[in-house]
């Protein structure tokens, strides 16, 4: 039997251990902001969310996408994705009407909480950054702000001719 890697490896912060990556280092503050996401938009009434419906409604949101090209932005394939879709129209916050430039297309259109619920996740986004720029102060939360913004063009932008690439998740 093999030693898991919690035997072999140093805890982050202890005498040896590696410094961690640029993945995690990404990867655990986006963590931090998708459970205080659906942490705070359970305590807001939106109990019956769930994290997987949180790619749905990220940054720029779905209202009046395809669910195909919603699909290849977030990375999901469309049979997950309408999947998702299916349950938030059960739940009440979108439709998928027929697409008035394309018959055999549907457009999804979010409901009233649909909207509110977007609204909401603004809020706790933006409540994590007040927190985050009085931890470190509005300088270097500002120069973090920034460099993820250009981290963010530089990650979107097309690789030599190819199509742009996304990596949107509001907040």
């Amino acid at each position: 039997m093999g030693l898991s890697s919690d035997f072999t490896q140093p805890r982050p912060g202890a005498p040896g251990a590696p410094t961690p990556l640029i993945g995690a280092l990404l990867r655990i503050p986006f963590e931090t902001v998708r459970d205080r996401m659906l942490a705070g938009l359970h305590q807001r009434g939106y109990s019956d969310l769930i994290a997987a419906h949180l790619d749905v409604f990220q940054y720029p949101g779905p209202e009046n996408r395809r669910p195909v090209e919603l699909a290849t932005e977030i990375g999901m394939s469309k049979q997950a994705l309408n999947y998702l879709l299916g349950q938030l129209e059960q739940l009440g916050y979108l439709t998928r009407e027929t697409d008035d430039s394309d018959q055999r297309s549907k457009r999804i259109v979010l409901t009233p909480r649909g909207r509110a619920a977007i609204g909401a996740i603004r809020e706790i986004v933006q409540d994590v950054e007040a927190e985050w720029e009085q931890e470190l102060g509005a300088p270097k939360f500002a120069q973090l702000r920034d460099l993820l913004t250009q981290l963010h063009a530089i990650t979107t932008a097309p690789a030599h001719g190819d199509e742009p690439r996304t990596l949107h998740y509001e907040g």
